[in-house]
């Protein structure tokens, strides 16, 4: 990348900076599996004043949904633990004589599944000290459908907790050790890890001032660092498929890689090409696929120019990846927009603006 266009970015994320759209960001790109710009920007916690860098580790939040649960449910299709479009009935005894019995993983993953999109569950299990987990799964086998089954598609977070319960099931590990042992190791990729809540949180006395800061939460009453911002993922201990993930943007790049890889119909290290590209179909005219999200047709956040089959996914944190499997393009965004508070949205309106510009310069 040239001076000029490196000049141009920088001067659009400043001035992001200064308009309060996030207090700091990092910006990985790679062209044809090459990195042509990684740079940080702006701070990772201003009330530390501690700088945003290359290497700094944000909370995730829902690309935990295609980076964790997805691949890690690819990985048991690939070993025949489980196929995508079992009911998880056949799977999990909780739901086999309930409403949700015939909900298959492929609707799971395509959020058709008739679940609603959201509930504050933590209010009501954030006193539970023994088992949290089982609380919350106890709370999604009575909740009930909005929907009937793939009727329309409702991006819900209640869809991937019961999808981590199915991994937990099915390969007899947790979500984090199972995607760790199986798909990050593997490919060496070191940076991307959950982080446990309390006395087990190891990681956060070794990458503390890596991590960037999110909100002032009210009800914990800090600034949250290392401690992971969705609430019903902190209530039960930090470790959900909907969210929980933490890492690096060049973490991300490593498996975006391998993903844009299994695109391409190349040779990959670990992820089936034919299980991740028949997950990347689309159905009926829906625009997220099994795991991931495409471009939509009007004022999507990926910009004008990203070809149709791109993929990639949206964090409540301020985080985003895209890959554009036609211009062999990886786009890695990682912003703090919930520090200090949540309710900051003018990242909407940037993010498809820094994809545009991104795009026009480098390809």
């Amino acid at each position: 990348m040239n001076s000029m266009s490196r000049n141009k970015i920088f001067r659009e994320i400043e001035k992001a900076i200064l308009n309060g759209v996030f207090p700091g960001a990092v910006l990985l790109c790679a062209v044809g599996q090459e990195i042509i710009l990684h740079e940080s920007y702006g701070m990772a916690d201003i009330f530390e004043k501690r700088k945003m860098t290359k290497d700094s580790i944000f909370d995730l939040a829902s690309l935990t949904k295609p980076l964790a649960t997805t691949l890690a449910l690819s990985m048991l299709i690939q070993k025949k633990k489980i196929f995508q479009d079992q009911k998880i009935g056949t799977i999990l005894k909780e739901f086999k004589d309930s409403e949700k019995a015939n909900i298959t993983i492929d609707m799971l993953l395509r959020h058709t599944s008739g679940l609603p999109a959201h509930r504050e569950y933590f209010k009501q299990i954030v006193n539970e000290s023994k088992a949290p987990i089982e609380a919350l799964r106890r709370l999604l086998v009575k909740e009930p459908l909005e929907h009937n089954l793939g009727e329309c598609q409702v991006y819900s977070d209640l869809g991937f907790m019961i999808l981590s319960w199915i991994i937990e099931k099915s390969s007899g590990q947790r979500l984090d050790r199972y995607v760790a042992n199986k798909i990050y190791a593997p490919l060496e990729i070191d940076t991307l890890f959950f982080m446990e809540t309390g006395n087990k949180n190891e990681k956060l006395n070794t990458y503390r001032e890596k991590i960037v800061a999110t909100q002032c939460c009210p009800w914990r009453k800090k600034v949250l660092v290392g401690e992971v911002d969705d609430d019903n993922a902190w209530a039960v201990g930090g470790i959900d498929g909907h969210a929980g993930l933490f890492g690096d943007a060049y973490s991300i790049y490593g498996l975006c890689s391998e993903i844009l890889k299994a695109l391409q119909h190349k040779p990959t290290k670990v992820l089936a090409p034919e299980i991740i590209r028949n997950f990347v179909k689309k159905k009926q005219s829906f625009d997220r696929v099994a795991g991931f999200d495409t471009p939509s047709k009007e004022k999507s956040s990926s910009g004008r120019y990203l070809s149709k089959t791109s993929i990639g996914h949206l964090g409540f944190t301020g985080t985003s990846f895209w890959i554009d499997p036609e211009a062999s393009l990886i786009i890695i965004f990682l912003t703090n927009r919930v520090h200090p508070f949540r309710s900051n949205i003018k990242l909407k309106q940037f993010r498809p603006r820094i994809h545009d510009l991104l795009y026009t310069e480098l390809i």
